[in-house]
């Protein structure tokens, strides 16, 4: 079978997107299918690189297509870069032997389009795989104004494409809840966690080991490390966890680590340095190999969302650091699919934005009986290793491939659906 993947990440670069298109990819080769990705030829974060334009990897055929001459800096220069790469995807996809099926992420917004071009003029089938619901993040944004004609007419588009794909995969149910409550139709639409790194991360164990590379680098010795690792993107509350360490900054029992980039983390280094957080250590995006030990050198992770943002996206770092052993600390709404997670595996704590004081104070108390971080650990692995491991997700993902290219499928959705809350099963 030939699989095609669209998404501007793609290996090697090292944001979620690119890291899970390439697990799949992995997986779809494994089964002895034929693989080609269409990605860019730029690095997320990363000014100035530039990417062979074809090359194999791991069996994958991976094409890159050139960054536009306006840069990512505007949005002129994001837009730019956006239709350059949906016009020579298009060119690609539909002038290269045919497809069976394309998979379709998120980035840019919309390229399912070009995914539904195939479908027309090659016959591919369509697999749309979101990590976020456009136009409804522009807004969450402050871009656009949803009562204006252009939110108007962006939301229309969407649900056509929903409407035509083969199969639609979101990453949780509040996900699932929104496209339902904007009218689309629960045929075609599974539920699939974004799985954590891979099945055999090694044990974190119940506690950080004192020679943990990154715990001996920080000088955090028998510290309680709280750790927020990843994007720090605008959907994301960075506000509440650091007056929460501005309280405690005179509490040298404790320390805070923020791991990694996107566009609010310079307000993040600002923020530290302008208000003397001593007790907070900053840090870049880590490569992928360290990230087993990066996770197990925290005893409590953060993860974060803005009420806004509700169902639009499901911040996949949750089931990674679960997957790891550790107790997560989540400031986001309780019908999130993360806030149902953690009540339903009791693997942590939710915050309401702005609970600062109400976060300190459970920090604080955490701190002074770390016995009760163990139990809470090993629920959440246990939990997230069968619910939401590489292997029940994206081998979820491989069967719904594998479905569609078979003469006669339907795009309804089977029982085999995968429920992040309960295990294994359809919502």
């Amino acid at each position: 079978m030939r699989i095609l993947i669209l998404n501007q990440p793609f290996h090697p670069d090292v944001v979620a997107t690119a890291q899970i298109a390439k697990d799949l990819a992995d997986d779809l080769v494994a089964r002895g299918h034929n693989v080609t990705a269409i990605a860019s030829r730029s690095i997320y974060g990363q000014s100035g690189a530039s990417l062979p334009k074809r090359e194999t990897v791991d069996g994958i055929e991976i094409i890159r297509v050139g960054v536009s001459v306006f840069g990512k800096k505007s949005t002129l220069g994001r837009l730019a870069d956006f239709a350059n790469y949906y016009i020579q995807a298009a060119l690609r996809g539909l002038f290269m032997r045919r497809f069976d099926v394309v998979i379709c992420l998120t980035t840019p917004p919309y390229i399912a389009i070009v995914g539904l071009l195939m479908r027309t003029f090659r016959g591919s089938r369509v697999v749309y795989w979101l990590m976020d619901i456009y136009p409804d993040v522009m807004a969450a944004h402050g871009m656009l104004q949803e009562r204006s004609l252009l939110y108007r007419f962006l939301r229309r588009l969407h649900r056509s494409v929903l409407k035509r794909v083969d199969r639609t995969i979101v990453l949780g149910r509040c996900m699932r809840q929104r496209l339902l409550d904007q009218g689309a139709s629960s045929d075609g639409i599974e539920v699939v966690p974004v799985w954590s790194v891979s099945d055999d991360d090694a044990d974190a164990g119940d506690a950080p080991a004192p020679d943990n590379p990154y715990r001996v680098e920080w000088g955090v010795d028998d510290r309680l490390l709280i750790m927020y690792s990843g994007n720090f993107g605008l959907a994301h509350d960075v506000d509440t966890f650091l007056d929460a360490a501005e309280r405690m900054k005179a509490d040298d029992r404790i320390r805070f680590a923020f791991v990694g980039g996107g566009k609010r983390k310079g307000d993040v280094e600002a923020s530290v340095r302008d208000r003397g957080l001593s007790n907070c250590i900053l840090a870049e995006y880590q490569p992928r190999e360290r990230l087993a030990d990066l996770l197990a050198a925290a005893d409590i992770q953060l993860v974060t969302m803005l009420p806004e943002w509700w169902g639009l996206v499901v911040p996949s770092k949750f089931f990674g650091v679960a997957a790891a052993g550790r107790p997560v600390l989540f400031i986001g709404p309780e019908q999130s699919e993360i806030g149902r997670s953690i009540e339903e595996w009791d693997c942590g704590e939710r915050f309401s934005p702005g609970e600062s004081e109400r976060l300190a104070g459970v920090l604080t108390d955490l701190a002074g009986r770390r016995s009760d971080l163990g139990p809470m650990g090993r629920r959440g692995r246990e939990r997230a290793r069968v619910a939401a491991s590489r292997r029940v997700c994206a081998g979820r993902i491989v069967e719904i491939v594998e479905e569609l290219a078979r003469p006669g499928a339907r795009a309804s959705v089977s029982s085999d659906s995968v429920a992040p809350g309960s295990g294994e099963g359809r919502y």
